[in-house]
């Protein structure tokens, strides 16, 4: 049995109609989706404006935490920057530059 032009459209039309239901049924979806983020979010300020302060002491906790992850973070950055430039003291030039650095700081804080 030979296909028509006719069948071959009618078959095209068909596999179209099926995509556009797939569609619609990912469009609901993505709606119910929305929805739900929408409901999360308004509890979220709604829960900001109940209780301040879990607002206040999580605020103030996450501050405190990227202080002292600052801090730490520094002062690692700071001893291996040092620890690096302690491998250039044979260097003729920048070696002096480097030393006086270091008994500059070692000056500071009271070391010999």
């Amino acid at each position: 049995m030979q296909t028509t032009p006719v069948d071959r459209l009618l078959e095209k039309i068909d596999q179209l109609l099926a995509e556009l239901q797939e569609v619609r049924k990912l469009n609901e979806r993505m709606d119910k989706i929305a929805l739900f983020l929408e409901d999360i979010r308004l509890a979220d300020v709604i829960q900001n404006y109940t209780a301040p302060r879990k607002l206040l002491v999580t605020n103030f906790l996450a501050g405190l935490a990227r202080g002292l992850g600052l801090t730490i973070g520094t002062a690692i950055v700071l001893a291996l920057l040092g620890s690096v430039l302690s491998k250039f003291f044979a260097v003729p030039i920048i070696g002096d530059y480097i030393r006086q650095i270091v008994d500059y700081v070692a000056g500071y804080y009271g070391q010999p």
